[in-house]
């Protein structure tokens, strides 16, 4: 394991920190509140007690060298002893705090899940602001393991090994079709299921083929996907006015019941878990716990029925 300079401002170290996760100066910068000039004197100070460039310039930035990628996990596990050491007797008061929590899902679990979250964060905590972010799974361990983002909710499909989790809830699937549509006059069976032209979501975008067509196709079924879409919440709109179907997770089904018409799917899909995901470095921080228990809390007062 790499070593750190005995002798090193815990500043440097902190900046070190963000450079390496940015690697780019100017955004590492307005992460830190300093001015460029101000980081890159900082970074000239770092790569004389390192004796090593860290960051070298490249087409879209920095680009780290391979000293400086061996410092990266030390330097993040001591940085994060240092932050648990100091934050373990703070006190975190809700009323009181003005912190900004940054929490990373898809567009459907954060209308499961992020939203009721929100609803109890400003009763409870009424400083605190929730930023909804988008997840990307290729960055989403680095801005976790930086602190750009507090928590993910993520598929144990999805789940990166190195993160700490707690599974939240299991989750089904529905149908929804437009009120008054023919088909929701009576239970759905498979035929008619398969008869109807379907809206699709495909997060990637362009796919018309996911988990109800592997359920149909292990019984010798296929249905018509008429309409790929890379985002749940454009499935009301498509299917408000038309005679369209969608099987979407049970819980966001459930958020439209009062504009479509939900009923169940007429085969088994397999269903998933939805855990929330926090990097260790956020393990023992007061204000993190209390994010995780709210939402913890949230998520069991929505009624799943």
């Amino acid at each position: 394991m790499e070593r750190l300079p005995s002798r090193l401002d815990l500043n440097l170290l902190v900046s070190l920190d963000v450079l390496l996760a940015e690697c780019h100066v100017t955004r590492a910068a307005g992460r830190l509140g300093l001015s460029q000039p101000a980081l890159s004197a900082q970074l000239r100070q770092l790569r004389e007690a390192f004796s090593d460039p860290l960051l070298l310039p490249g087409p879209r930035g920095m680009t780290p060298t391979a000293r400086a990628l061996a410092l990266k996990e030390p330097l993040r596990e001591l940085l994060a002893g240092i932050h648990g050491l100091v934050s373990t007797d703070q006190a975190f008061d809700p009323g009181t705090a003005q912190q900004v929590f940054r929490v990373a899902a898809t567009d459907s679990i954060h209308s499961s899940i992020s939203t009721p979250l929100a609803a109890r964060l400003t009763t409870r905590a009424p400083h605190c602001r929730l930023a909804m972010q988008r997840s990307d799974l290729q960055t989403l361990p680095e801005q976790l393991a930086s602190g750009e983002l507090d928590l993910a909710l993520l598929t144990s499909q999805s789940m990166p090994a190195t993160l700490h989790a707690r599974k939240l809830y299991d989750e089904d699937f529905l149908c929804v079709m437009r009120l008054g549509h023919p088909a929701a006059a009576r239970p759905l069976d498979l035929a008619t299921f398969c008869a109807l032209a379907h809206v699709l979501v495909s997060p990637s975008g362009g796919g018309f083929v996911g988990a109800v067509d592997a359920a149909l196709q292990a019984l010798g079924r296929s249905r018509q996907v008429q309409v790929s879409v890379n985002s749940f919440l454009l499935v009301p709109g498509l299917i408000t006015n038309t005679d369209l179907i969608a099987t979407v997770p049970a819980r966001l089904a459930q958020h439209w019941a009062a504009q479509l018409a939900v009923v169940s799917a007429p085969l088994e899909v397999p269903g998933f878990s939805v855990f929330m995901a926090w990097h260790p470095r956020a393990h023992a921080d007061p204000a993190q716990v209390w994010l995780r228990e709210t939402l913890r809390q949230a998520v069991s007062a929505v009624p799943t029925a």
